[in-house]
């Protein structure tokens, strides 16, 4: 099962990839295109916006797989393991109430919008919104991934903190904890 979600991610990551690069290469083109022979792309701008709103939706579900996204981690990095449970799943219930938000008025959107072209490239604009959907179908098996954890037992401590914290801050509390406080530089040390 690990290998067939971890497939997933892999395949999220490479279409991410490939939205990004695809964009980067009309926007440019287009721009090329247009200073150089006064001339365009015409649907050029549609894909990259469906292209865009793809890429986010799709870095979004990455990002909560990979917790990546920003929080405010002070009080809940100082509460005793029940109050760190506690505030996951209260968390997380609402998250998922949020996903199924999402994902309801995704579904409803795309069934509006699956016969209506879009007007430069003729493509669905369900395509806008279906997007919501798989975000939402990701995001709340994520999270009721997590709860499981949480319910068995299988999570640990540092799984209850859902915020990753930044290199910077992991390699100075791994100074810390090593070789004691950090000392501060002095004035031939700042210089070097």
């Amino acid at each position: 099962m690990n290998k067939i979600v971890d497939g997933y991610f892999t395949l999220l990551k490479i279409i991410i990839t490939l939205c990004l690069a695809t964009m980067v290469v009309l926007v440019f083109g287009n721009v090329v295109l247009r200073y150089g022979f006064n001339m365009g792309i015409t649907a050029s701008e549609e894909i990259s916006r469906l292209l865009f709103v793809w890429l986010t939706f799709l870095g979004a579900i990455v990002a909560l797989r990979e917790h990546g996204h920003l929080g405010v981690d002070m009080l809940v990095r100082r509460l005793p393991s029940v109050g760190k449970k506690i505030c996951l799943v209260v968390s997380h219930l609402l998250m998922i109430y949020v996903s199924w938000l999402m994902l309801d008025g995704s579904w409803s959107q795309t069934l509006i919008n699956i016969d209506v072209a879009a007007p430069a490239t003729g493509f669905s604009m369900g395509l806008f919104y279906g997007v919501g959907v798989v975000f939402g179908v990701s995001a709340l098996a994520i999270l009721a991934y997590n709860l499981y954890l949480v319910a068995t037992g299988k999570a640990t401590d540092a799984d209850l903190v859902m915020v990753r914290d930044s290199e910077e801050l992991e390699e100075l509390e791994e100074m810390i904890e090593h070789h004691g406080q950090p000392q501060p530089l002095t004035a031939t040390a700042a210089k070097k």
